[in-house]
């Protein structure tokens, strides 16, 4: 299930890297949230429109679609940054040190694999719809007011590709801790447990540092 983790850094190039990685991913969670506050704007327009004047937004159900791949997509990389997604640890919660980092780096390399063919599929997805030869160079429209939707394919395989450069650091981050059997790597989300989720809580009012139960489970 989902729980509370922390991403540890340092001076290292692999914790420079994710830094960077993470404000564009910011950046892609933010344009998600955005979309949904749009579309709660849109929805308040059309339903005003057609109790006050009987008149609907034109094409309201056309721009749900093309904000959908926001809304779905472009927060996976930032939220498997931060260890948000759900998955069942009950497992991997009870491992330590060398097994748990390499049954990580299992489970990540398998996501990987998952996410490559999806970036495959989803860009010849968009391929079908493109078309520089076509009016607004799309070969499909919506059903409304004939939207492109070759923009909304687009973001599929953008943030899916996002979600890979993730995959591929956190597997760097991982087989860096098998290979030097670190306590505490850098650049992977490590579970926090009850305690020190409590802990991490506090700190917003104290100076408790929550990284001290993570040294006493290793």
């Amino acid at each position: 299930m989902a729980g509370s983790s922390l991403v540890l850094t340092d001076d290292s190039r692999l914790s420079q890297i994710d830094r960077g990685l993470y404000r564009l991913e910011g950046v892609l969670a933010l344009l998600s949230g955005l979309a949904v506050f749009s579309l709660m704007l849109l929805a308040v327009f059309s339903v005003g429109g057609r109790n006050l004047i009987n008149q609907p937004l034109p094409g309201y159900v056309d721009w749900i679609e093309q904000a959908m791949p926001l809304i779905a997509f472009m927060g996976i990389a930032y939220t498997q940054r931060d260890g948000g997604h759900i998955r069942m640890d009950m497992l991997v919660g009870a491992l330590k040190g060398r097994p748990l980092y390499a049954a990580e780096m299992l489970t990540t390399s398998l996501i990987l694999v998952l996410m490559v063919l999806l970036v495959w599929g989803s860009w010849a997805h968009f391929d079908r719809s493109f078309d520089f030869a076509s009016p607004m160079w799309s070969r499909d429209s919506s059903m409304d007011i004939s939207l492109p939707l070759w923009p909304a394919k687009l973001l599929a395989p953008v943030a899916f590709s996002v979600l890979c450069l993730r995959l591929v650091l956190q597997l760097w981050g991982y087989g860096r801790a098998f290979v030097l059997g670190l306590v505490e790597p850098v650049a992977v989300p490590l579970v926090l447990s009850a305690a020190a989720q409590a802990a991490e809580e506090a700190s917003l009012l104290s100076d408790a540092d929550p990284v001290d139960d993570l040294k006493e489970r290793r």
